[in-house]
């Protein structure tokens, strides 16, 4: 009997408590809206708070006031582990305040929801070069916070992602023996990424990739593209004289060199 009245006497408090935030929110006396919003924001009712602050802010658009509710609405998002709400909302709140007492942490915070959507790195990167992009802007705006270090570790994991994410896409042209488009792909990250972890790899791959594409092509292009695959050689050596890939290096070399010495027209050997 009294765990029924109990229970009764909860659904009573609930649906009272339901009643009374929904005529909050149809009221119209904005500072009672902004006192419960603060109210909420103080015991972790993050999502009644973004609600009520939606429909207050503009009121309070360039006050002091304004700062404050603007940062507990991005916090309450980021309370929410709503990140994409949450980054969007801090970098308005930068754009809006770029000199509060919050700037520094919703800098770092813009940066950081990012890099918690950065997804995996086979997955368009946009977040993740926007996060990199973000901790740059935090150590050049803020270069003696003690976040600074935090950052450029982050950075560095971001930029592994996207090393991987080159490394995969130039592999993934390898593997389907698109070989000329592997070359490009390479080419471009090693540009980028000059020093990959992954890069005796690629420069193998892309050594490879130049045989096999010369070794696939009309025989009016083959000498070209064997003499392209000769000088790679020469620089895969240069950078990789003890490589993991030497038999396949030292094999790539004797065929190209076999079949370049047999392009050269016999007059030229006796001169």
């Amino acid at each position: 009997m009294r765990s029924r009245l109990y229970i009764i006497l909860i659904i009573i408090v609930v649906v009272s408590s339901c009643g009374e935030y929904e005529k909050l929110l149809k009221s119209t006396d904005f500072e009672l809206k902004k006192t419960k919003a603060i109210e909420y924001y103080n015991e972790g009712k993050y999502v009644k708070t973004t609600e009520l602050l939606r429909q207050i802010l503009p009121r309070y658009r360039a006050t002091e006031e304004g700062e404050e509710l603007n940062w507990i609405n991005a916090q309450s998002y980021y309370g929410m582990k709503d990140y994409i709400m949450a980054g969007s909302t801090y970098k308005l709140f930068i754009d809006q305040f770029p000199f509060g007492k919050h700037a520094e942490e919703a800098s770092y915070l813009a940066a950081y929801c990012d890099y918690l959507t950065a997804p995996r790195p086979d997955l368009d990167q946009e977040n993740t070069r926007n996060a990199i992009e973000g901790f740059n802007i935090f150590i050049n705006k803020f270069p003696y916070s003690p976040k600074v270090e935090e950052c450029k570790k982050l950075i560095t994991e971001l930029e592994d992602k996207l090393v991987e994410k080159n490394y995969k896409s130039a592999r993934l042209y390898y593997d389907m023996k698109e070989y000329k488009a592997s070359i490009v792909a390479i080419n471009n990250s090693l540009k980028v990424y000059a020093n990959s972890k992954y890069r005796e790899e690629m420069m193998y791959l892309k050594l490879n990739s130049l045989f096999l594409y010369a070794e696939l092509s009309m025989p009016d292009k083959q000498k070209t593209r064997y003499q392209d695959t000769l000088d790679d050689y020469y620089s895969f050596m240069e950078e990789y004289p003890e490589s993991s890939y030497s038999k396949g290096v030292k094999d790539i070399f004797q065929k190209t060199d076999k079949y370049l010495k047999a392009a050269i027209p016999e007059s030229e050997i006796n001169n």
